[in-house]
Parts: C-alpha cells; structure tokens; sequence
C-alpha cells in the first residue's frame, strides 16, 4: 500500500492526528496547531510519508467545502441584518486599512505591485474557521459577541467571494466580461439555493425532523448539490457548498442540523489544517519569510486594535470589543483560496502565494494559541476556560 492511496493517507491523517493531540494536551498546547505541525513533518516536504500532493490537495477541497457549508448553517440570514447595518461601517473600513498594510509591507520587502494588491487583498479577511471554532456554541447563539463576530464574518467573506469572481474572471482571458457573467451567475445561485430551501428542503426536513438519518442524508446531499452546480456556472465549489449552508439557515432547525454535523465538521477541520501545513513548500520559506513575518505580526496586532477602536466607536464595551478584536486577528481561509486561484490563473508569482500563504499560516497559530489561553474556548486546555 502507498502514500498514493486515499485510505493509507487518511489512515496516516487520524493516527497521526490522534498521536499528536494527545501531546498536545499533554504539553496545554492548541489541537489546532499540533495537526498543522503534523502536515508539515509528514508531508511531501518533510518525512514524505504523505507524499501525493494531489490526494492532499483533494482531502483539502472536500475537507474545505464541507467545513464552510457547516459554516454558513450558522450564518441566520434574518438574525444579522440588524447586526450588518452595524458592522457594514466597522468592516469596511477596517478591510480597507488591512489591504493597505498589507500591499505597503508587500511592496517594501520587494514583491511586484500585482503582488502586492493580491497579497492586499488576502489580508482583509479574517477566518470564519478559526473565528468560530473558537467561539463557544452558548456566545455564538445567545450573547451579544456572537452576532458581531458573525456579522463581521458575514460581510468579509461576501467581499471574499466577489475577489475570487473577479480573480476567476480575469483568469479566463476574457477579463471583465467574465468576470461580470460571474458576478451575474452569483445572484443566480443564490436565489435558486433560497428557493429550493424554502420551498422544498424545509417543508422536507420539518416533516420528518424526528428521522435523523434522513435530515443527515439530506443536508450532505443539499451541499454536494450546491457545489457541483456552482463548478458548472463557472464558480467555485466552495462558494456554492457556503451559499447552501445560509441558505439552509433560514431552516427552524438549522441549530439542530449544525449540532447534529459537529462531528463531521471536527472531521474535516482535523483534514483541513493538516493539509494546510502539508500543503507548504518550505523550500521557499527563506524567500519568503521576511515578508510573510512582518505581513503576520502587522495583522496580529493591527486587528485586534483596529476592531477594538472600530467597535468602541460603535458603542461596544471596550472589553467586548477587544475580545473580539483577538478573535478576529488572523488572516482568512479565503486568503488561502484566493492564493491558489491567483497562482493558477497567473495572477500572482509563486513567491506572492507563498508569502499569503506563510502569512496566513503564521497567524492561523499565533491567533489560535491566543484565544485558547486568554479567553474561553471549546478547545482549551484550561478547565476554567474551557465552555462549549
């Protein structure tokens, strides 16, 4: 049996997994990290035990559409829109401030002006993966933190969506023209996607919510769906699984179809940060190190003080608003997606993706070792700090 087979690569995913979270909490360090690690030693470039870089990349797409399908099920439509008229302000100034540090720091360490916008661009969001892992079940449901963070999140990945569209028009050779199909097949989907889930999957799922095989059977196909339609509409699968998962959200039992998938969704989080360190070239690491360092830190440190102000200006508890701030101080998955998209479509240098992608890696770590210590989380290995 080979690293070529699926199975084997699995196998070495979860016993590998299962080895380094013991030690992991063991030593009070974050699971989130010890399977990035993982990826990194026994990827193609460490020990090479997991060495098809094209089963990861696949592990990685499955892994990634299912995790923001789970994700948008918590993105309730109706709940944010009083949140957005809020947020609307804080997050696009905020965004914009991110792009610019960004791109500057880009520019400075010696990266090509496109480079630097693209790299800009990457910096804006934050992770909605990390951002409510993170976030116990009880403050993202019923406290006030909650709702900011998701209408924050809400917001940024919609601008994430209509980057990737205008990258994936660009990339087509018929630019804007493309790009605008795009930008008119996104509205499409997402009155079908709300349709359908109105009009049949919640009449389904209310009439036989107490057969919990078939809501499961139901919501996984709901999400294939999606993102096999948005690959033929030219969009990406990821965006489609998302689009699926709000708009399922406006189900009565959404909450419960998003409790009943935890287990799924901790199973491909465990996939998606081991792929996301078995994914990385360190070959390129010197290359790109110095940029990717100060993108980091700049992020690492303007995000939480950004949000902290933005939000205080709103007229949130400072506390609150600092918190969430921390929450929020990575660099998004989106920005990965938007790396690799750019990469392929010519958009952007190697040395630019690496750098996004070693940025963004860098705060995925320090990011999560700062809210598991400092404030409650699923995830902690402190029993006053640990809530679900």
């Amino acid at each position: 049996m080979g690293s070529h087979n699926v199975i084997y690569s699995i196998f070495l995913i979860f016993a590998g997994a299962a080895v380094v979270a013991t030690i992991a909490l063991y030593a009070r360090q974050s699971m989130l990290v010890a399977y990035m690690l993982l990826g990194i030693i026994i990827g193609p470039w460490g020990l090479q035990l997991a060495s098809d870089i094209q089963v990861i990349e696949q592990i990685s797409h499955v892994g990634i559409i299912f995790l923001l399908f789970l994700l948008g099920l918590n993105l309730e439509p109706r709940e944010l829109l009083s949140m957005l008229r809020s947020t609307t302000i804080v997050t696009l100034l905020s965004s914009g401030l991110f792009a610019l540090v960004g791109a500057g720091i880009s520019l400075l360490c010696g990266l090509p002006e496109k480079d630097a916008v693209i790299v800009g661009l990457g910096c804006m969001f934050s992770s909605t993966i990390i951002g409510l892992k993170l976030l116990p079940a009880t403050a993202l449901h019923h406290q006030h933190m909650g709702e900011v963070m998701v209408s924050i999140l809400l917001l940024q990945d919609i601008i994430a969506i209509l980057v990737i569209l205008l990258l994936q028009g660009l990339s087509s050779g018929e630019g804007w023209v493309m790009a605008g199909k795009l930008a008119l097949a996104l509205p499409m989907l997402v009155l079908f996607a709300f349709g359908i889930s109105r009009y049949v999957l919640h009449r389904l799922l209310c009439r036989f919510d107490g057969i919990q095989e078939y809501i499961f059977l139901v919501t996984i196909g709901w999400c294939l769906s999606m993102a096999v339609l948005a690959e033929h509409l030219n969009l990406s699968s990821e965006i489609g699984a998302f689009i699926g998962g709000v708009s399922l959200a406006i189900s009565p039992i959404a909450r419960f179809i998003a409790e009943s998938l935890r287990p799924l969704r901790d199973f491909f989080l465990i996939m998606f940060f081991f792929t996301l360190g078995a994914q990385f070239n360190f070959g390129e690491f010197q290359d790109v190190i110095l940029p990717a360092g100060l993108i980091a830190a700049s992020m690492l440190i303007l995000k939480p003080l950004s949000y902290k102000y933005l939000l205080s200006r709103q007229g949130e508890r400072p506390d609150m608003a600092l918190q969430t701030g921390v929450r929020l101080g990575q660099i998004s998955e989106f920005s990965l997606l938007i790396a690799v998209i750019a990469i392929q479509s010519g958009q952007l240098s190697e040395r630019g993706s690496y750098t996004l992608q070693l940025a963004t890696m860098l705060t995925f770590i320090v990011s999560s070792y700062w809210v598991v210590i400092k404030f409650p989380t699923p995830i902690s290995t402190n029993d006053k700090l640990r809530m679900d």
